[in-house]
């Protein structure tokens, strides 16, 4: 990347708007996005809403929070001297060592300064005739730019349940996305936790240990497979580094830019003792080795994921001692990879503990929370911590809860309001000079990975507006429901879409997001990065630059 003269650069910044370009949120895009930005001599600053950078590594501070990609392929490759520099404790690296990384990149790189801190935007408008963005905050600043960016997280938007009574309980309760620095002490405490979806299995294995007694209020179960995590050596570390060309090749070249990719083979063409001892290899190999380097029929042919969920179920039923508990900790409603598999470290034995209540509420609902406790439809249960793990408006919630208007005042949220309509995931067609990173319709797979990728494209087409003094940028509406439609057609035949899930938008607690709806692009990232790259070299002909 060609990275402009100073005078040039400055020659080109327009004094009739604050920055030329505004970035909302500091998490792994969002501090890519302001490096690269920089670097071409644009005034960039970052609206952040928490007091520290990080997104997702610095909320999720729950019990137990960690990759569930392996931590040498998760972080940033920009820089052959970070990679080098950076020493990874563990294969799947707990959030505190996460943070404190993410942390050290933005030192490294003197970051810090282009970023304001505890400044929530709460809208973004368009402004046609000075072709640039009025972004507010909270506080009821106001600050104009030529480019707007989202760097805003597919996860970040939390979402409560919609329970009578929460505002009456007198313990200690909160979200797991929100849970406090200063932690919350559990030892020897009645806990409830609502939810077993990723975050609540890991905060439950995490704090099952030391709570005087837990109960688990659970609506669906997830297929959760063993992390298999371990310590690196600093050995192994050295081998890592050495290794780092081809671990980053490998990325590249797996559908979800994971170190593992799909088993040629068919899960049906293989005789059942095959497909056991491979499944049982597959239990034992660390991180998503089971969910992305399964056999390659698994989650688009109905009978083979029947298959790996059978397997899937004997092995609950081996570690969950009472038959009836096992029962319900296996899914009824969705096959074995379907959804993103929740990795676990003793998950299933947890039920095993005497002081351990699985409560259904599918059989006994959820009826208020009261000033001691829950009450569900057959007694009042009482606790001196709640935990609310049920999750988040995914990949459009962050969007929506920003009022983001576009030509002629045009609401995002409307737009958006039958399902994302984007092109490539960067672009919203009516709302100029607004670039999505890790957008709706995206690469949206191991994260730093496709994230890279994203902020990379986003910055060339930025800077081949800037070179050739464009001032606005836009997606025709023929290339947005062609992009649409594209995305739509891949998603088809797959399992995972079928299923009610963040990865398709699913939240029952979210009005009009009971549904599942097709919200990433299917054909993996390798396809991916040739569209877009197509586009670039062909000189962004679908979109409408003046």
């Amino acid at each position: 990347m060609v990275t402009l003269h100073a005078d040039e650069a400055a020659a080109r910044s327009d004094a009739n708007v604050d920055f030329d370009a505004i970035i909302i949120g500091a998490g792994v895009a969002g501090l890519y996005q302001l490096y690269r930005l920089r670097e071409l001599g644009l005034r960039v600053q970052v609206f952040e809403t928490g007091s520290s950078l990080g997104g997702t590594w610095y909320w999720n501070r729950y019990p137990g929070a960690r990759f569930d990609s392996e931590s040498w392929t998760y972080g940033y490759s920009f820089s052959k001297e970070l990679l080098e520099e950076w020493n990874w404790d563990e294969h799947f690296s707990a959030q505190p060592h996460t943070e404190q990384y993410l942390n050290y990149v933005a030192d490294k790189f003197d970051l810090r300064r282009n970023i304001q801190f505890n400044s929530r935007v709460i809208s973004a408008h368009w402004h046609e005739a000075e072709r640039h963005w009025d972004v507010e905050l909270e506080s009821g600043e106001h600050h104009t730019a030529r480019f707007l960016v989202t760097a805003v997280g597919v996860l970040s938007a939390a979402v409560m349940p919609n329970i009578p009574g929460m505002e009456s309980f007198t313990g200690i309760s909160c979200h797991t996305h929100r849970w406090p620095k200063e932690d919350i002490n559990v030892v020897g405490k009645r806990v409830g936790i609502i939810g077993t979806g990723a975050t609540a299995v890991q905060t439950i294995q995490t704090i099952a240990k030391s709570v005087g007694h837990l109960t688990i209020f659970q609506r669906t179960p997830n297929w959760c497979f063993p992390l298999n995590n371990s310590k690196i050596s600093s050995e192994e570390m050295a081998d890592i580094k050495a290794r780092y060309p081809e671990i980053l090749a490998r990325c590249l070249e797996t559908p979800s830019c994971y170190v593992h990719g799909p088993d040629p083979r068919k899960a049906v063409e293989v005789t059942a003792d095959e497909r056991e001892a491979f499944w049982e290899k597959l239990y034992r190999t660390p991180g998503f080795g089971q969910w992305q380097g399964n056999f390659s029929d698994v989650l688009i042919d109905r009978e083979a994921n029947k298959l790996a969920s059978e397997f899937a179920a004997r092995k609950i039923r081996e570690r969950v001692k009472d038959p009836a508990v096992a029962e319900k900790l296996i899914p009824k409603n969705h096959g074995f990879g379907t959804r993103r598999i929740p990795l676990e470290t003793g998950y299933y034995e947890v039920y095993n503990q005497s002081n351990v209540e699985l409560v259904d509420i599918n059989e006994t609902p959820i009826e208020r929370i009261t000033e001691k406790g829950i009450q569900t439809s057959d007694l009042e249960r009482e606790f001196d911590v709640i935990i609310y793990a049920t999750g988040f408006d995914s990949i459009t919630g962050a969007f929506e809860r920003i009022d983001i208007r576009g030509v002629n005042g045009v609401k995002l949220k409307e737009e958006w309001k039958n399902g994302p309509e984007t092109y490539l995931g960067v672009f919203a067609s009516g709302f100029p000079n607004m670039l999505m990173a890790m957008g709706p319709h995206g690469g949206l797979s191991n994260y730093t990975r496709t994230a890279e990728y994203g902020v990379e494209w986003i910055t060339d087409v930025i800077k081949f507006a800037v070179e050739r003094d464009l001032t606005r940028i836009d997606a025709t509406p023929s290339a947005v429901a062609e992009w649409t439609n594209h995305v739509d057609e891949l998603g088809q035949g797959l399992l995972m879409n079928e299923v009610g899930s963040w990865m398709t938008g699913v939240n029952r607690n979210v009005e009009g997001k009971q549904a599942p709806r097709i919200m990433r692009y299917s054909g993996g990232h390798p396809a991916y990065r040739a569209h877009c790259d197509a586009v670039a070299a062909e000189g962004y002909t679908n979109l409408a630059m003046s």
